[in-house]
């Protein structure tokens, strides 16, 4: 019995070499160009999505509005950080203050840690903007909050970065409903 052991101490040895393999055989794939995989190419396909969205809200062409939306909800199942509920707020204040839908969307984003979507709640409360009244409580708990996501512990982007940010998203002036051209 000089070189045999018994199977439940290999077990207890290799058992940590044998998760490992586990682990990294289910997330690597994702990560590896090229790669083929379903959840690599979810990725790819969730980043253009935003980036296509993020280009058309940008525009400031109402007639762009429809597909950002759409590319927006299509998006939606692979988001994990609020920005796409960042940017169909923002595409609803573009598109003419539904505040009654903008709140929920941005607290969503907020929730999950979108920069952006805390600087606009800031925004939103200490102005006012989009609401008739300031609200500084408000607003001071999301200057704070902005302080406790990661971006902040590293520093970019800084608070005053992102609400630079905000403010220049919102440049251009929301349409009206009635200024809005149906054909």
């Amino acid at each position: 019995m000089g070189s045999q052991h018994p199977s439940w101490l290999l077990t207890i040895l290799f058992l940590p070499a044998l998760v490992a393999g586990c682990s990294t055989a289910t997330t690597a794939p994702c990560d590896a160009p090229m790669s083929g995989q379903r959840c690599h190419v979810e990725r790819l396909l969730y980043r253009n999505d935003m980036l296509q969205a993020k280009l058309l809200i940008a525009s400031g062409d109402l007639e762009n509005y429809e597909l950002a939306g759409a590319l927006l909800d299509r998006a939606q199942p692979f988001d994990e950080r609020g920005e796409v509920s960042f940017y169909k707020a923002l595409l609803k204040i573009k598109e003419g203050p539904q505040v009654n839908e903008v709140l929920p969307l941005l607290e969503h984003a907020a929730d999950a840690g979108q920069p952006y979507a805390v600087a606009l709640l800031y925004k939103v409360w200490s102005e006012p903007y989009l609401v008739d009244k300031a609200n500084p409580g408000k607003a001071l708990r999301y200057q704070r909050a902005y302080s406790g996501l990661d971006v902040a512990r590293s520093g970019y982007p800084s608070f005053e970065q992102s609400l630079a940010m905000v403010n220049n998203l919102l440049a251009a002036p929301p349409v009206l409903a009635s200024q809005q051209v149906r054909r």
